[in-house]
Formats: structure tokens, C-alpha cells, sequence
């Protein structure tokens, strides 16, 4: 049955290139089974938006990612107009979206984590907050946006003035060496455990979303113990934070411990994204899984 659909895409977050991807690949396939499709690249001006999304839209396929989009924002504004959307609902998108409640979280569940600490941008500056290596992370971006491994070999300070774009507070974790890990929920069902190994330090921005950037093992060679531990861990993420329809859950593994790094709400649907590769292994095409996730369209009543 053809559907009157809304893309979102674009924004203004620092995922903004990557967004339109998603959002174009999302459209063309909508448009080719047949359903009337509005892309919509978001500004600032709500009222712009507002405009846009009338006449009502069956459902909207929000293709955002990183603030504003995948943070609970445009979730709230969709509920109040009661227009169903993909992906998480406001309170799931924000608490994913800020690092360390959902740390909070994932502990309470019995879901192992690294050890971190909230500090603010001034204690990065003049010293160590924990022994090396660590990680340093903005407290609510994604796509590995301003993350920074500070090595046991580093010689440098952590950070210098003017060097660090995104906030005031920051979240310092101990870094766990090993296997990069991530796994897509679909609904209730985890589909499949890829390795990812990449040319860069670590698994950042370019190493994501550049053609070559990084190379994915799917399904990743594991013991069945660990790779069904992961998927547990996984889906027991999704659950805790009260997501639904897709979301991506990033893991390391040390050889004896799995631990949760985050869920990303909104994951990637580009040519190099891990969401669509792993549907595919799941004998799910890009097709079906852009249809089940607009049929999954809800808002929060």
C-alpha cells in the first residue's frame, strides 16, 4: 500500500554529511516500492519544519543522527503532532544520547562497562584524571565525534587549549584494547556480531564513513560463548533504555570480558554502515529493512 513518508535528513549536528546519505539512500528506496516521498533537509527554523510536514505524513523516517535529531528533540516535537517516526521514542533517544546515564543504566542491568569519570574541560587541561590509556568523549555525540585516545606512549599532554570543539564537560574512560564489536537490534531480535578493524588509531569518524575507512567481519570469529554473550548484552541494552525499531550497540572485548561502550538510537544507513551489512547477512535486503522500520513507525502516546 503506498504511504505518504517524510525523510528527515541533514540538521545541523556535526553528522550533518552523514545524514544526507542516509536520508537519500532512504528515499530512493521508499520512492522505489511505490511510496509518495517528502525529503526534508532540517534547519533551525521549526517553523520551516512545521510547514513542511504539512499536509500530515503517514509516518516520518527520521535519517538524522548526532544532537537535535537523535537526542529527543525532533522526538518530542513528532509526538505532539502525533505523526509516527522510526527509530526510538524521546526518552530512549535522550537517555542513549547522554553517555554516562546510560552507563548508569547498563550497570544497574548487570551489563559490564568501562570505568569512567566525569570531568570538566579544565581538569583535561592541566592533568592526568586517570592512568593511561584512556578515552576521552563529549558527553552527547555520536559517529565518534571529538572522541580522543590518549596512549600510554603519549608524550604530549591529553589535550591543549583550543583544541577541544564540543563542550565544557567531558566523559575520560579507560580504554579497553582488543576487539571493536557491534551489534543491530532489530525489534527484539539482535541479528549478528561484527569484528571491525580499521586503518585508523581507532574506529573514528573517517574510519566509518570513508569507502575503505575500516573492514568488517561479519560474523565475527568468536567463540559461540562470547558471540551469543554479545548478543545477549545487546538486545539487554535496547530493552534497558526503552528503544525500538533499530538500534546499534557498540562492544569491546579484551579476551575475557565484554564491555558496553554505547547504543546508538539512530545508526548510519550509508554504503559503508554496519546497520545494512548486517541485515543483509541476516537475509534481510535494504529494501525490506527500510520497509520494516516505516511499517514500526510510532510516536509516544
Amino acid at each position: 500500500m503506498s504511504r505518504h513518508i517524510s525523510v528527515l535528513m541533514g540538521g545541523w549536528s556535526a553528522e550533518r554529511e552523514v545524514s544526507l546519505v542516509t536520508g537519500a539512500g532512504v528515499s530512493r528506496v521508499l520512492k522505489e516500492q511505490g511510496h509518495r516521498v517528502t525529503p526534508i533537509d532540517v534547519q533551525r527554523d521549526m517553523g520551516s519544519l512545521l510547514t513542511r510536514l504539512y499536509p500530515r505524513p503517514d509516518a516520518v523516517f527520521n535519517g538524522l543522527h548526532g544532537r537535535y535529531g537523535e537526542d529527543g528533540c525532533v522526538q518530542g516535537l513528532l509526538n505532539m503532532l502525533e505523526i509516527p517516526y522510526t527509530h526510538s521514542g524521546l526518552l530512549a533517544s535522550a537517555l542513549a544520547i547522554d553517555k554516562p546515564m546510560a552507563k548508569r543504566l547498563f550497570t544497574d542491568a548487570g551489563i559490564p562497562v568501562a570505568e569512567h569519570v566525569l570531568v570538566r574541560r579544565e581538569d583535561v587541561l592541566v592533568g592526568e584524571v586517570m592512568a593511561r590509556p584512556y578515552v576521552v568523549k563529549p558527553i552527547n555525540e555520536g559517529s565518534s565525534v571529538g572522541v580522543l585516545i590518549v596512549k600510554e606512549s603519549d608524550d604530549e599532554p591529553a589535550i591543549s587549549e583550543g583544541d577541544w570543539p564540543v563542550g565544557g564537560q567531558v566523559m575520560v574512560e579507560r580504554y579497553i584494547p582488543g576487539k571493536e564489536l557491534t551489534v543491530t537490534v532489530m525489534g527484539d531480535r539482535p541479528l549478528a556480531v561484527t569484528e571491525i578493524t580499521s586503518r585508523q588509531s581507532f574506529y573514528d569518524y573517517e574510519a566509518k564513513y570513508a569507502p575503505g575507512g575500516s573492514s568488517h567481519e561479519v560474523p565475527a570469529d568468536l567463540d559461540k560463548a562470547v558471540y551469543d554473550e554479545a548478543l545477549r548484552l545487546s538486545l539487554l541494552a535496547h530493552q534497558t533504555l526503552g528503544c525500538r525499531g533499530v538500534s546499534r550497540a557498540d562492544l569491546r572485548y579484551d579476551g575475557k570480558q565484554l564491555y558496553m561502550l554505547e547504543v546508538n538510537t539512530q545508526p548510519g544507513l550509508t554504503p559503508t554502515s554496519l546497520v545494512p551489512e548486517q541485515a543483509a547477512y541476516a537475509g534481510i535486503p535494504f529494501g525490506e529493512l527500510v520497509t520494516w522500520m516505516v511499517e514500526n513507525a510510532e510516536y509516544d502516546a
